[in-house]
């Protein structure tokens, strides 16, 4: 049975509303991205003791880390129409080494890596799915610079639906295209950016009656907010001082945004962190708006390690100045070599994520050393992507495998060599 609550798409250009069942993720009067707005009225202990009591949940949709908070993401679902792992329940970390290089004594990482197919993107794609199956799609689609379409081709098969992907032609990691094609999506190599793809991509959804999945869909964006209802759950509900996340098309900044001001909404907490959105500096057009006050709507030619990332045309941008303004956010920008040296603490430090993620690990180095972010501040950051996203890389740059003869002399030759 859906859970209580109502829902309402509205769009924040015109104030036009629509049909909850709508494929449209942008309004066709005026072009503003739909935002989707849950309605509960339940008061925040009823929610806290429901959740609580969900949670630990084995089998069926209350097992997933997003169907959990069902009444603050599309309560009006049915458990029929939900396509589920289930997603979620992913961990908050404490280490003390990551801490202490980041310069921060209260700091706990959200690894959002260890989710099913290794990303954030299932939270959100659970909901846009689920969403595609209630309405009746002939197919799902979307953009992808490697990890929406791993998630994608996981979550339509799963529902049975006939998924399509448009990636940039050579610029996708061998491990994030191994999963899409691995679960049967129709990958399209497009010569171009992701920025293309996307665009590509908004006119095929109109012309051949493909449901867009990307995060300009504002169900995929419902999902990607209960990274933080379920960090917050975890905290007990006390709010941390900061949230920092890797920033590229802006989906995750907008959600974040969003599920704050839903927390407070509802008293699940009393006040709001802050945002902290990093972007790497060869794909940072919101950072370069943020310095001059948002005046400006700057895009860029992208450049960066950071794949996941690399996107110089964010789709999510005025939702995300909303969040950065609404959270008295800041945004910045990390150097590729300090993303890898960020990736190089983590993973050798026992938890490991995708060069993205280690965007958030460095930009909260910079941030504390600014002093934008106090040492004594709590802070989460969010990690979006597991280790073994872009293998390359670690090939590349990691240690390499040192070959021996099998001697016990030689073993002993190489640990004294350590």
């Amino acid at each position: 049975m859906p859970a209580r609550g109502l829902c309402r798409l509205t769009c924040p250009g015109c104030s036009r509303e629509f049909d909850e069942q709508t494929t449209d993720s942008s309004c066709r009067d005026c072009g503003s991205l739909l935002n989707l707005i849950v309605e509960n009225p339940d008061a925040a202990d009823v929610l806290a003791r429901r959740f609580d009591d969900r949670r630990g949940t084995m089998r069926g949709v209350f097992a997933s880390g997003v169907w959990r908070y069902r009444e603050l993401v599309v309560p009006t679902f049915s458990d029929q129409q939900i396509v589920s792992y289930p997603e979620g329940n992913t961990p908050l970390i404490g280490n003390p080494r990551i801490a202490a290089w980041t310069g921060v004594e209260r700091l706990m990482i959200k690894h959002e890596g260890l989710n099913p197919t290794g990303s954030f993107k299932d939270r959100g794609m659970t909901v846009a799915i689920s969403q595609a199956k209630r309405t009746g799609a002939r197919a799902v689609a979307c953009a992808s610079t490697g990890n929406t379409s791993a998630s994608l081709a996981a979550y339509a098969a799963l529902a049975g639906l006939p998924g399509v992907v448009l990636v940039p032609a050579g610029k996708i990691s061998t491990g994030k295209l191994a999963q899409t094609v691995a679960h049967g999506a129709l990958t399209l190599a497009v010569r171009g950016d992701f920025d293309v793809c996307l665009a590509l991509l908004r006119q095929a959804s109109d012309a051949l009656g493909v449901y867009m999945v990307n995060s300009v869909n504002p169900f995929r964006l419902a999902g990607q907010r209960t990274i933080v209802f379920e960090m917050l759950h975890q905290l007990e509900w006390a709010a941390p001082d900061w949230i920092v996340l890797p920033a590229g098309n802006l989906g995750n900044t907008s959600a974040f945004g969003a599920a704050l001001e839903v927390a407070r909404a509802v008293g699940l907490i009393d006040r709001i962190p802050r945002i902290a959105a990093i972007q790497a500096s060869g794909a940072a057009p919101f950072a370069a708006a943020f310095a001059d006050g948002f005046r400006t709507h700057p895009t860029v030619q992208p450049e960066t390690i950071a794949t996941a990332i690399r996107i110089g045309a964010p789709a999510s941008w005025d939702r995300a100045i909303n969040a950065i303004r609404g959270t008295n956010g800041v945004v910045a920008a990390v150097t590729d070599d300090e993303i890898l040296e960020a990736k190089m603490i983590v993973d050798a430090a026992g938890v490991g994520c995708e060069p993205a993620s280690a965007a958030s690990i460095a930009g909260l180095r910079q941030l504390v050393a600014r002093g934008v972010i106090g040492k004594s501040e709590h802070v989460v950051a969010v990690l979006t992507g597991h280790v073994l996203k872009d293998p390359g890389i670690i090939v590349e740059r990691g240690r390499p495998p040192i070959e021996i003869d099998p001697t016990l002399a030689a073993l002993e030759t190489a640990l004294r060599a350590q």
